[in-house]
């Protein structure tokens, strides 16, 4: 173990892989202060770029740019109360009370400060936690394989907890798109209309591409927005102090955990961190009164646990291939078309690329956080470019990677459709989510419900599956996965109702 660590810090320090963590790390915080955009966009429009990289080095630039968007969003928080990713909502509240107050400075200085802290704790747990939990994929046979994959089709229930119907539609129609192609153990085609292109199914990268990029375009064009907007930065004054780095101690240990745990959970994601941190933040708080009004305190509780969402949700990504949230669904994606397998054998056989890419985690945090207390104001300024300069040079990279990847035109008329499906999807409110897990983890299932009913012969399937102890937990797992909403719901309705009858007495 210490040896892999030194070879890799070794790997991470070449300078080429340090320029690929600044540049991953600067277009993230672009990405992310750009309303509009998101971590997810940038992960999408730049897989393409990673294939003709190492692997080592492809996932570092993605890394940098999911660690810098995330933090990317509060610039435009604090300063236009126009938050660049769902996840920085909260921080626009405080942050941009600050800004009102003359202290914007301060205000992007805490953002910087507290993101750090919870990307380099949830990194720390990612280093230390995800290589003894990769272990039990060793475990893992055809039927769990099979299991884990119905658990992963289950995170729907929590990704589109608000409407459920609208996410089974979306995975549904997911799991349908896995399925063309050539039939894993038959050899016989499917869907694919006699179409040569379609032999090896829908090509993953172009759809991340259509899905999540193609169509946010589209929504911008249909805007017809001028500018995305417009930014004052007379109110940014004061100088970074060292003392800053250690000024809410408690606020950043409690947030970076709150958020690395809601990270491990599948589908949980970067707003509910958020959420979670500022109200347990607020809760705790020798100031609550403050809170809303412009509290660094509540800056620093809300940033620290979004950050911390990033490591935490990379643990099941990298150890058992369940996407924690949408970017990190994106990036399994990157990393299949990358030739890496999640799992075991990424801590092992392809340990000489996974550990640079943790430790790349730790060096994306610090270069949002020095760039962040030095020259956040700059960044904020690039919101001014208008969209009608932006939209057309990125559908540019995003049409030349959607080709590049396979050098066939079919895959930029996917690209194209996909966009187009996404922007109908977005204008009817359903998720995106769901349809990249049903065609990652479709095929999957397909596969290894295959294989089990090859291995279990003439033994009833069922039987079978649910006689294995792994199996039988992860149906558990399932079923209350699936029941999370209603049971959620539930309890709030009969809090409710008690406080109702309390509020009566």
């Amino acid at each position: 173990m210490n040896d892999v660590l030194l070879a890799a810090l070794g790997d991470i320090f070449r300078i080429q892989n340090l320029l690929t963590v600044v540049i991953g790390t600067v277009l993230g915080m672009i990405f992310g202060a750009l309303p509009g955009f998101s971590a997810v966009m940038g992960v999408a429009v730049l897989i393409p770029i990673t294939f003709g990289m190492h692997p080592t080095a492809g996932l570092i630039l993605l890394g940098g740019v999911y660690c810098g968007a995330i933090y990317g969003g509060s610039i435009t928080a604090v300063l236009l109360k126009t938050p660049g990713t769902d996840a920085n909502a909260l921080t626009a509240i405080d942050g941009f009370e600050m800004t009102k107050q003359g202290k914007a400075g301060e205000a992007l200085r805490e953002s910087a400060i507290a993101s750090w802290w919870g990307g380099i704790f949830s990194a720390f747990c990612l280093l230390f936690f995800a290589p003894p939990l990769s272990q039990i994929g060793l475990r893992f046979g055809p039927p769990e394989n099979f299991m884990l994959s119905i658990f992963g089709m289950s995170i729907i229930a929590m990704v589109c907890a608000e409407d459920l119907l609208k996410g089974l539609i979306s995975g549904v129609f997911g799991l349908l798109l896995g399925t063309v192609g050539v039939d894993p153990i038959v050899g016989s085609l499917r869907y694919t209309f006699n179409n040569v292109g379609l032999y090896n199914g829908i090509s993953l990268v172009p759809s991340l591409i259509g899905l999540f990029s193609i169509a946010q375009l589209m929504v911008m064009t249909a805007e017809r927005k001028k500018s995305i907007v417009l930014v004052d930065t007379s109110t940014i004054k004061g100088k970074f102090r060292w003392k800053e780095l250690i000024g809410y101690p408690m606020v950043y240990l409690r947030s970076s955990i709150i958020g690395t745990i809601v990270g491990i959970i599948p589908g949980a994601g970067t707003t509910i961190g958020a959420f979670i941190g500022y109200n347990e933040g607020k809760r705790f708080s020798k100031h609550p009164e403050l809170w809303g009004k412009g509290s660094r305190e509540a800056v620093a509780s809300s940033e620290a646990a979004n950050n911390a969402v990033t490591g935490g949700s990379l643990i099941p990504t990298l150890t058992l291939g369940i996407p924690g949230n949408a970017v990190t669904a994106v990036l399994l994606g990157g990393l299949m078309m990358l030739g890496l397998t999640p799992g075991y054998t990424l801590f092992t056989e392809r340990a000489s690329v996974t550990y640079p890419f943790i430790l790349s985690l730790f060096l994306a945090n610090t270069v949002f956080l020095i760039v962040g207390v030095t020259m956040a104001h700059r960044f904020a300024t690039i919101s001014k470019t208008p969209s009608y300069i932006l939209i057309p040079i990125i559908s540019c990279f995003c049409t030349m990677g959607a080709y590049a990847l396979n050098v066939n035109i079919i895959d930029v008329y996917m690209m194209f459709i996909f966009g187009f499906i996404g922007f109908i999807m977005n204008k009817f409110n359903f998720s995106a989510v769901p349809i990249i897990l049903g065609m990652i983890l479709g095929p999957i299932a397909d596969k290894a419900l295959s294989q089990t009913r090859v291995i279990a012969k003439k033994t009833n399937l069922i039987v079978f599956m649910f006689s294995r102890p792994i199996c039988l937990v992860l149906l558990i797992i399932t079923i209350l996965t699936l029941f999370y909403p209603l049971l959620r719901d539930t309890f709030i309705k009969l809090r409710a109702s008690r406080g109702a009858k309390g509020g009566h007495a």
